[in-house]
């Protein structure tokens, strides 16, 4: 017997050029130990943008989980591009989201299509941003242009020049 389909599978799946593949999006990102007296772990966010620089969706906010009473939220208005586009509209910490600060050094991070703000994004042009901002120190914003949903792999990176050191996207 023979089952005869009603509706084209382009109409259930949307237009195949609106489709992106299972992809991996790889970032590696530096945070430089500076010569300061007393330095504090920054709080970082990691969040996409279109090409017109409005939000599509946050990746990754690292900021203090362990303050009492969740008093490490009262600083992550310090993230001031974050906060704006995002971080005052969330009520932390988000599951999946939210991770504890980290020490400087190399630091990377893996997003899958499946488990993150990528399984709803279409393909097209954005901008990955990195924020970091330290108590007692200074903020710095780095972004790098990206394609997504092109085909094979993509690279490209941005430098910081004091609280982000060089951040690199690739991806498979």
């Amino acid at each position: 017997m023979r089952y005869v389909l009603p509706v084209a599978i382009s109409t259930l799946l949307g237009s195949p050029a609106a489709l992106v593949h299972a992809a991996d999006l790889n970032v590696k990102l530096e945070l430089p130990r500076l010569n300061v007296a007393e330095y504090h772990k920054p709080y970082v966010a990691v969040w996409i943008e279109k090409g017109d620089q409005s939000f599509a969706g946050n990746l990754t906010v690292w900021y203090d989980l362990k303050k009492r009473n969740n008093e490490g939220t009262k600083w992550l208005k310090d993230l001031r591009q974050w906060w704006r586009k995002s971080g005052r509209d969330l009520t932390m910490p988000v599951d999946g989201l939210s991770a504890a600060t980290r020490t400087a050094g190399e630091h990377s991070l893996t997003f899958s299509t499946d488990k993150s703000v990528l399984a709803q994004l279409p393909a097209g042009e954005y901008q990955l941003l990195v924020e970091a901002a330290r108590e007692g120190g200074g903020r710095e914003v780095v972004k790098v242009p990206f394609t997504w949903g092109g085909k094979g792999e993509f690279t490209a990176k941005a430098q910081g020049s004091h609280e982000i050191g060089t951040v690199a996207v690739q991806i498979k």
